[in-house]
């Protein structure tokens, strides 16, 4: 391990990438504590502490603590991965967004450009939301959060937010495109890093007063060992599909005959179900606490949804789930997978080119994904009923745990892929100017 990490020091390429993805993300958290003007801050921490288990509390973690601090960076890159999500679901229905799709890197600018365009919506509309939601919250002794209630505010944090959320989704782009990993992803992960020093003060704290003491601190640690050993062995998991391709006879050379295999992913829709999930679920609480209602109804709603109640864990279970086989569907198109396994000339040993071949994927994919979205319902199941029992933050839950393995992984393995192609060129130039000495030494024997 060690000597890889020398070895990542010694490539300037790759050196420079991991320097300017770190200098942009610290950008990024740098800006999480400009405030944005409006509100008061203290009341508004106030109205945190009471509210953590909330949409809010969720949100705020996504965002790093910008929430709480009322930042210009409240809204964070969310909108941006909405916007994505909505183009990748209208690219497979849409025929016009299809055909994009399909027209190489000149498509991808235009869906890109799209994504963007619904990103600075997307911004607009929550962003109105939450200053008309900021104007409802009242404090313990009634006191508004909002120093100036009125259209004013509600403009100017439209205006303030919107601008932040762009400039997030600039650096995320720009973390892609010239740095290392995913940038949306690693800056969500670098709001949740950010917050575990908290939650890691708030437990010491719980341990201080007596609420936990050393042996259920002790079987927190186990137990979030073993659930980051399970996550990291899920996400490595794979089912290959054996690939052959056609011998081909050009000239009197034979072409193709190749064996190699079709990688599918455990978890093929990622960290997007419990995110999706976690917010239709959070809705119910969060809605109760902006119109500060004492609707019966709505009270028995709101109890019944609680984190850690049964009816709570079952509909998560079932939106887990569904999202997964949703997102899945989404993005993986078997069909797509067939046919362009056709042209080249490769097939399945044993099943039919074509059509046959897009349903056996698909039913393959089908039992994948199950499995996957089980895993994901347990992963975030179980640390719940940890937090209702022992009130811990959001950073120890399973949602938390996950996105942060998740892109480490997958930032690893774009570090390891860079790596490779360094040595490949490296082992290529090599032979090359072993070849030309060759030759030299040839031409100067016959010579």
């Amino acid at each position: 391990m060690f000597s890889s990490l020398a070895d990542v020091w010694k490539m300037p390429d790759l050196r420079s990438r991991i320097f300017f993805t770190l200098a942009l993300l610290a950008v990024y958290r740098l800006g999480i504590f400009i405030p944005a003007p409006g509100v008061d801050r203290a009341a508004l921490s106030e109205f945190f502490q009471s509210g953590s288990n909330t949409l809010f509390g969720l949100y705020d973690m996504f965002s790093g603590g910008a929430l709480e601090q009322f930042s210009v960076f409240v809204l964070g890159i969310m909108p941006y991965i909405s916007a994505s999500i909505i183009i990748q679901v209208l690219s497979s229905t849409v025929p016009q967004l299809e055909r994009l799709s399909k027209e190489g890197q000149t498509g991808r600018n235009k869906l890109n450009q799209y994504t963007r365009y619904l990103t600075i919506v997307i911004a607009l509309v929550q962003s109105g939301s939450i200053a008309v939601g900021l104007e409802q919250m009242k404090v313990g002794n009634g006191e508004s959060v909002v120093i100036a209630v009125g259209w004013g505010f509600r403009l100017m944090t439209m205006i303030t937010m919107t601008a932040g959320s762009c400039f997030v989704m600039w650096l995320g782009e720009q973390i892609t495109e010239r740095g290392i990993g995913s940038g949306s992803s690693l800056i969500i992960t670098a709001g949740i890093v950010a917050g575990l020093p908290t939650g890691a003060y708030q437990l010491a704290q719980k341990v201080g007063n007596g609420d936990m003491n050393l042996l259920g601190v002790t079987l927190l640690v186990l137990f979030m060992f073993a659930v980051l050993v399970g996550i990291v062995f899920i996400e490595r998991g794979q089912r290959r599909v054996p690939i052959q391709y056609a011998k081909r006879v050009v000239g009197r050379r034979v072409y193709g005959g190749q064996e190699t295999h079709l990688p599918l992913k455990v978890n093929v829709a990622g960290v997007i179900p419990p995110i999706f999930a976690s917010a239709v679920l959070m809705f119910p609480a969060t809605l109760s606490t902006l119109l500060n209602s004492d609707n019966v109804v709505l009270g028995r709603i709101v109890g019944a949804f609680t984190p850690g109640a049964w009816l709570y864990n079952t509909v998560y279970v079932g939106l887990i789930v569904f999202f997964a086989y949703f997102y899945t569907a989404v993005t993986f198109n078997p069909v797509d997978v067939a046919d362009n396994l056709k042209k080249q000339g490769g097939f399945i040993p044993g099943v039919r080119p074509g059509r046959q071949t897009a349903e056996y994927i698909d039913r393959i994919l089908s039992r994948l994904t199950l499995g996957g979205a089980l895993y994901l319902a347990a992963v975030c199941v179980l640390p719940t009923l940890l937090i209702t029992q022992y009130g811990i933050p959001f950073y120890f839950g399973g949602t938390g745990l996950l996105i942060v393995v998740s892109v480490s992984l997958d930032t690893v393995a774009q570090i390891e892929g860079h790596m490779l192609t360094k040595h490949y060129d490296g082992l290529i130039q090599s032979s090359n100017v072993r070849g030309r000495q060759r030759r030299l030494l040839e031409k100067s024997k016959s010579e």
